[in-house]
This record gives structure tokens, C-alpha cells and sequence, in this order.
């Protein structure tokens, strides 16, 4: 299949002045790419190439804009409608919520919670943890943390603008702006938080203490949770940990700036994870929405609470007992709207093994054979990098 993609030469990161329109095959044949989402324009005009040309090199991201006194939604930011209905607020679904507390001390109640999130990574692939063990000073202070570097000078968000991957800091708008046909309204500073940290040297001082807080007690975390993972699914504890699902860390703390024209555009549109987990930190703003029974549902910010969503890696090994669902960020009127995702996931691809990746072998039988195809972590991340936000979720084409 052939696709018409956006390529930058990579000699020096992204180079903006030799951007043209070239046909590129699928990077695997077994790898096709699905039908585009509805919810995205998917064209590439000469006037839209100017825009990402001019928006990319002013390095300041979606807060540039509004800094420099823009009061509509430039076209490259436009999408298009989504059909599908939002619940309405007084629905009678209710988001999961689950209460870690005692589960160390007290074998009743863990019993209780490992069912709890059992069921909800198979009917929702979401919920949200309170009693977490993580102090409220210090999710309060990470998402102070990341507002202070979002709210910088611009000349000193511009240090740490970068599109190389092997960075372990860097500041960018849009991770994947030259292949997304309609560009979201939010910046990104991204750390590449586990098993190789950054120096101190290399992250804003402005956040550099709490990132590095964060990281210890956001991992520490990531481990319990996984151990109630594979508890539900019936497996040793430690079964997630030692696949080295909870290895490499990958924190990005997203703004999302107030939006003139939220109609028009998304802070993020449709996609799942591409990862094993993803343990979310949100401000009490809101905006954050789980597709669910064929409906969009909000996901109400609760103070001191944690959402936690299963990525499509996890799908895979759970071969469908786990879902990796669709959810999407509204652009709003009113911001900005901070939050910080941790996805349990290395993103290089030098870094990654040989190891192979499929359904687990444990949860297999005559009944219910393996639905996917085993696969390494390069192959996984060479389809996420040549795909943009298409609205459809990466393991479609790793379905036997």
C-alpha cells in the first residue's frame, strides 16, 4: 500500500527547508495501514505545508501562538466533527475508581481490589486509583513543575526544542506533527525518565527536582499496579515485572493551552497507547474522554487521584482479556489544562531487544487461541513511528 507522508531529511534532527511531499511504502507489509479516521482532515496543501513550516521554527509551540497575540485557531489545527456521542453528564456509567488502601497489610481487601481491576481493564481499559501511596504535595508540585516550564520566556523554552528521539529532555509541540494532517493544541516536555535518567545538567531547572521525585514514586507505582494485573489474570505477581514491563519510563508533561475556537480543534484526538501502561496525572480542569460502550465518557478529575489505562502492548499479552481503549483530549475555553502521562514503554529504538512480545502462553487454550502475533519491540515502534494519529488503533495490523 502507498501513502503519501511528509519527509524531513534527518541529517541534523528535522530539517524544516528541505520538507517536500514523497510516496513511501509501508514499513511492513504485514503491517498495513488502516483507513484514516473521520475525526482528521487529510490533506496536504501547499498553504498547510507553510504553516508547519513557520509554526515549527518558531520553537515556542502552541503558547507561541497565543503569545503572539493570535485570537483564532490557524488552519492547520482544524479537525474535522467526530459523530459519535458524548454521555450525557447525568449518565449512569460510572468511571471505575479503586481504592489501593491496606493492600499490602490486608489479603481480604487485596482480593477485593484484584477483582476491582480486573474488571475494569476488561470492560473499560481505565480507572482511576486513590489512596495510592503517592503524597498530594508532590502531584501538586509536578504539575506546578511542568506549568512553570510551559510558562517560561519563550526564548527559554526554545533551548530545549528538539525533535530528536534519542534526547532524554526535550521540548516539542506535537509529537507528530509532519505525519498528522491536523496538528493538536498542546506542547510537550518529555523526559526519558527509566532505566538511563537524564543528568541534572540536561533538565529545565524549574522542574528538575520534582521530575526526578516524581519518577522514584510514579515507578514505584507502575510495579504495584502491575503486580495487580497479573494477579487478576491469574499469575504470579511478579509475572508483569519480570517481562520488564515496568523497565523503561517515559514521562511527558503536556499544556494545553486555553483555546479561542475549541470547536475547531483537539488537544489530542483519537488513539489508544502504544505501550504496556499508562499512569495519567491531571489538573481539575478536565477534558480528558474514554470511548466506551460506543459513546465518549468523561473522566472527572479527582483531587489526588491517578488515572491508569492499559496500552495495546498489554492487549496483546492478555490476547483481548485486557483492552487498550480509544481516548481523546478536548480543546477548552478555559486552561490551560496541565497534565503528565507516564508511559511504561522505551520509545528508542537502538535500545530495543530481541525479545519477542505476544499473547501469554499461560492464558491460551483450545477455547481461546492466541489472537495476535508475536512480535519484537522494534517492529512495534517502526509502525508507530511511520503512522501519525489515524484514529485506529496499532495492533490492528498484528491481528492474526
Amino acid at each position: 500500500m502507498i501513502r503519501y507522508h511528509i519527509f524531513l531529511s534527518m541529517a541534523t534532527g528535522f530539517s524544516l527547508h528541505s520538507l517536500h511531499l514523497t510516496k513511501l511504502h509501508s514499513p511492513n507489509p504485514t503491517m498495513h495501514n488502516p483507513k484514516p479516521s473521520p475525526r482528521v482532515c487529510h490533506t496536504h496543501s501547499p498553504n498547510r505545508i507553510s504553516e508547519v513550516i513557520s509554526f515549527e521554527e518558531s520553537k515556542t509551540g502552541v503558547k507561541g501562538i497565543l503569545e503572539s497575540g493570535v485570537t483564532k485557531v490557524p488552519p492547520m489545527f482544524h479537525v474535522n466533527l467526530d459523530p459519535t456521542d458524548t454521555s450525557p453528564t447525568d449518565s449512569s456509567l460510572a468511571f471505575p475508581i479503586v481504592d489501593l488502601r491496606d493492600i499490602d497489610t490486608d489479603s481480604a481487601r487485596r482480593v477485593e481490589v484484584v477483582d476491582r481491576v480486573q474488571s475494569a481493564c476488561h470492560e473499560w481499559g481505565f480507572f482511576q486509583v486513590v489512596n495510592h501511596g503517592i503524597d498530594v504535595e508532590v502531584l501538586e508540585e509536578m504539575l506546578d513543575g511542568i506549568r512553570r516550564f510551559h510558562e517560561q520566556d519563550g526564548e527559554e523554552r526554545k533551548r530545549f526544542y528538539c525533535r530528536e528521539k534519542e534526547k532524554k529532555v526535550r521540548y516539542f509541540s506535537n509529537g507528530k506533527l509532519l505525519r498528522d494532517m491536523a496538528a493538536h493544541w498542546r506542547d510537550t516536555i518529555a523526559f526519558v525518565a527509566n532505566p538511563h535518567p537524564p543528568n541534572a545538567a540536561e533538565m529545565p531547572h524549574v522542574c528538575r527536582d520534582i521530575v526526578t521525585e516524581y519518577t522514584k514514586k510514579v515507578r514505584g507505582l507502575g510495579i504495584t499496579i502491575f503486580e495487580l494485573l497479573s494477579e487478576a489474570l491469574g499469575l504470579k505477581s511478579s509475572y508483569f515485572k519480570e517481562m520488564d514491563c515496568a523497565e523503561a519510563l517515559y514521562i511527558l508533561g503536556q499544556y494545553y493551552p486555553q483555546c479561542p475556537e475549541p470547536e475547531l480543534t483537539m488537544g489530542i484526538t483519537k488513539h489508544t497507547d502504544c505501550d504496556f501502561m499508562t499512569i495519567l496525572l491531571q489538573d481539575q480542569i478536565g477534558g480528558l474522554q474514554v470511548l466506551h460502550q460506543n459513546q465518549w465518557v468523561d473522566v472527572p478529575p479527582v483531587h489526588g487521584a491517578l488515572v491508569i489505562n492499559i496500552g495495546d502492548i498489554l492487549q496483546l499479552m492478555t490476547n483481548d482479556r485486557f483492552i487498550s481503549v480509544y481516548h481523546r483530549v478536548l480543546s477548552k475555553n478555559i486552561g490551560p489544562r496541565i497534565s503528565v502521562a507516564t508511559f511504561f514503554m522505551n520509545f528508542t529504538i537502538s535500545e530495543c531487544t530481541s525479545k519477542l512480545y505476544g499473547p501469554i502462553k499461560e492464558l491460551l487454550s483450545e477455547e481461546n487461541p492466541p489472537v495476535y502475533m508475536d512480535v519484537t519491540m522494534k517492529e512495534i515502534l517502526t509502525n508507530y513511528y511511520a503512522r501519525g494519529h489515524d484514529g485506529n488503533s496499532y495492533l490492528r495490523p498484528l491481528r492474526l
